[in-house]
């Protein structure tokens, strides 16, 4: 569910009460754990941190007008999703969250390519996503994207 609101403040107001706190808290552990260089911002309609054109002016490959999309955290109809770029183009980041995940929460991973879906909200690692966050700096990331996504 893509909302249209222009801020990330006006997005939290748009969702429901319990909704509303695991997006705080969760965009809390984000932006205490995100190292320097990403943005956050409104991204595909969601709470998006991404490299913005100050750092990488060559922007996202698919339209170059947008910044380089890192991370995305959003209120989906059944789950809240956590939309991680670097467990998508990076295997041995895939297969250390996967492997963390059961030390960190008592419910099974529900995972697509680069989405992360919590639909037990009692239940969510924040421990783990504070750490997730930590494994790509904004270089690293716009290097790996260079070699594995963006096509030349």
């Amino acid at each position: 569910m893509q909302s249209k609101a222009t801020s990330v403040p006006d997005y939290i107001k748009e969702l429901p009460e319990d909704r509303q706190k695991v997006i705080k808290k969760i965009r809390a552990v984000i932006r205490k754990n995100i190292p320097k260089g990403f943005k956050e911002c409104m991204s595909y309609g969601m709470i998006g941190y991404v490299v913005p054109h100050s750092k990488y002016p060559d922007g996202y490959h698919c339209d170059p007008k947008l910044p380089l999309p890192f991370m995305n955290l959003a209120s989906q109809k059944n789950y809240v999703a956590l939309y991680h770029s670097g467990i998508y183009a990076h295997e041995p980041t895939h297969k250390w969250f996967v492997k963390e995940y059961p030390e960190h929460t008592s419910h099974k991973l529900d995972m697509g390519k680069s989405c992360i879906r919590f639909k037990k909200l009692d239940d969510i690692p924040y421990d783990l996503i504070g750490e997730l966050c930590t494994k790509f700096t904004a270089d690293s990331w716009i290097e790996l994207y260079e070699k594995n996504v963006k096509k030349k």
